[in-house]
């Protein structure tokens, strides 16, 4: 087994033994990611010469008995549109290939000052807008499980470096499932914290009121350490809330609800399989579970593919040409009016996913079609928000699929954008809602991983990480 495979539980208890070092754990993750990268394309960029550097700084530490956290000399791999200082953030997209962060996302500042090491910037879908990192301006990220297929997305990347052991965990972004998505179809344990937990400062926007950064990591317990380091109140980010007191709950006394609208037609025959017996589990634990109903479910979709590209529409309005990114007038000899550069560099520095959204949401936005699209969209959104809160008086946390099939093949949806949307089916909701949920492997089906959803009330992460260690434990047959 190598240094790479260890989770970060299994290394940090290592490195503070001192059977082995920061250096040596940070070489065997880069040499095996550099290796295997020709074949999955999951890191964008590496930090070998900055990653060696931290860890040789972490174990001089640890010889002085000044370890930064117990967590010093852990390597993570970071998705490429979280800003890490004098490294490039291109967001996988062309108008950003040059740009080169000046400062360090909120989320990094933290990770850094508890000694952590960052071994390069992951592959995603341009702007974090795709469901199958295959929007990428670097070329798409492969399946570790299965090469022709994609790790779904748009964190396809960081989900990818965790499963094939290239990293000991990772950070990814999450709008719409693009943390979730891909760990389930990697097979590997993502988180959505509740919205404002983590700061977004520093997270190169997509759709503002909807993102949230989160974890990616091997295991549940790897993922709340994580959680533990990134979830705290930032005076930088305006969405950031301080986060309420551990909630105090018994385990047994839990009470779980199942939405029968997330077991819809359509979905996947084994996968579904997969998702009911793994929630009979639950059952065998002797936890309460019910079925419960969520009645604007079908109506989540539709309305986040109207919120969200309208704030896709106005937040990528600054990159223009002018001030950062891809300048047309910058490339050519020829002289171009200022209108010119806003269009050539807009038409040439954005893939077509992206135009598509920022087309919808400019129309969305747009005098006379405001009314009938973006404010009614607004209005489904506070229904379904009002369906959780309801449902969350009668049970403690939902468990429903991650994704209604597994990995699909490469280039299977891309010519077709709705039903690349419909991977998000069981995910949009709880952005939606500024709900946490996470996915954990819960078995296999058509012999590719299948992801458990576990959504908990809001700053609830602590039941819904207790549910998915209890059973991650049955599942790896350690509760017997």
């Amino acid at each position: 087994m190598g240094l790479n495979e260890l989770t970060i539980s299994e290394a940090a208890l290592r490195l503070k033994k001192r059977e082995i070092s920061a250096l040596e754990l940070t070489r065997d993750c880069l040499d095996k990611a550099v290796e295997k990268n020709k074949q999955l394309n999951a890191y964008i960029s590496f930090f070998e010469k900055e990653g060696i550097e931290q860890a040789r700084g972490s174990d001089q530490r640890r010889t002085k008995g000044e370890p930064l956290s117990d967590y010093d000399g852990i390597p993570l791999a970071i998705k490429d549109n979280i800003c890490i200082a004098q490294t490039l953030t291109t967001c996988a997209s062309p108008i950003l290939s040059n740009f080169t962060s000046p400062f360090d996302a909120t989320v990094i500042k933290k990770l850094k000052r508890a000694g952590f090491i960052f071994l390069g910037k992951t592959n995603m879908d341009e702007f974090a807008m795709g469901s199958s990192t295959e929007t990428s301006l670097f070329g798409p990220t492969r399946n570790p499980y299965d090469l022709t297929r994609v790790p779904g997305g748009s964190s396809g990347g960081s989900a990818a470096a965790v499963a094939a052991h290239l990293c000991l965990g990772a950070l990814g972004s999450d709008t719409g499932g693009s943390i979730r998505q891909p760990a389930a179809f990697c097979g590997v344990v993502g988180l959505k914290p509740t919205y404002g937990t983590v700061s977004r400062y520093g997270l190169i926007a997509m759709a503002s009121s909807l993102d949230q950064i989160g974890p990616i990591t091997k295991t549940v317990f790897d993922a709340r350490i994580l959680y533990q380091f990134i979830a705290k109140d930032d005076p930088l980010d305006s969405t950031s809330v301080k986060r309420k007191n551990k909630t105090v709950f018994r385990f047994k006394d839990l009470k779980l609800g199942v939405p029968k609208e997330y077991f819809i037609k359509g979905i996947d025959k084994e996968v579904e399989k997969v998702v009911r017996k793994a929630i009979k589990q639950f059952e065998k634990m002797g936890l309460s579970v019910e079925e419960v109903s969520l009645p604007t479910t079908p109506y989540a979709l539709p309305a986040y593919y109207l919120i969200m590209p309208s704030e896709v529409s106005s937040n990528l309005a600054r990159y223009d040409g002018i001030k950062y990114g891809l300048s047309v007038e910058a490339e050519s000899s020829r002289t171009y009016n200022l209108l010119e550069v806003y269009f050539y560099s807009r038409a040439k520095g954005f893939g077509e996913e992206v135009k598509r959204r920022i087309m919808l949401g400019t129309f969305a936005l747009s005098s006379g079609y405001y009314e009938a699209y973006y404010l009614k969209a607004k209005k489904v959104q506070a229904k379904i928000k009002a369906d959780f809160d309801r449902v969350f008086q009668r049970v403690d946390c939902l468990l429903t699929p991650t994704s209604p099939t597994v990995a699909f093949k490469i280039g299977e949806r891309t010519k077709d954008p709705l039903t690349m949307y419909l991977a998000d089916i069981f995910t949009v909701p709880v952005n939606l809602a500024g709900l946490p949920a996470i996915s954990l492997p819960c078995g296999f089906a058509h012999q590719l991983p299948v992801g458990l959803q576990i959504i908990g009330n809001q700053f609830e992460e602590e039941k819904i990480f207790a549910l998915a260690e209890a059973f991650e434990k049955i599942n790896r047959g350690d509760g017997k």
